[in-house]
């Protein structure tokens, strides 16, 4: 990976992000919805690069660069909430089986690392090969 220089500033900011559906619930299952769900994912990205996605049964792994003006809990609020609504609106037959009383899809949680100075090609192909 390559710095990024944008407005004065270089940067290369990368980290590891998962989120697990509530309940750990296997929506993904659903095969529709998954992939649904990936390319949704990717029209998502505002100040950051999705540069690896990958789902599993219950949950989705992310590499994501961004930059230094934005927060890692912004990115997450974004993603979830706007994944949230979007699925909801798609596929609320399947979520209503599993979510029967309120809209929801993550848990309130999430997992996020800084990839630092480690390979992100180690860490890509670790994203590559989950689900």
């Amino acid at each position: 990976m390559q710095n990024t220089s944008k407005n004065n500033k270089k940067y290369l900011l990368l980290c590891h992000l998962i989120f697990v559906t509530k309940y750990r619930h296997n929506l993904f299952d659903h095969n529709m919805l998954k992939i649904y769900l990936i390319d949704y994912i990717k029209t998502l990205e505002k100040d950051f690069k999705i540069i690896e996605v990958e789902i599993d049964r219950n949950h989705i792994h992310f590499m994501i660069e961004y930059e230094p003006n934005i927060s890692i809990t912004q990115i997450i609020r974004h993603l979830k909430q706007l994944s949230t609504v979007e699925l909801w609106k798609k596929y609320s037959i399947i979520l209503s089986k599993y979510y029967w009383k309120e809209h929801t899809l993550w848990s309130d949680g999430y997992f996020v690392c800084s990839i630092g100075n480690s390979n992100p090609e180690t860490i890509r192909k670790y994203i590559q090969n989950q689900g």
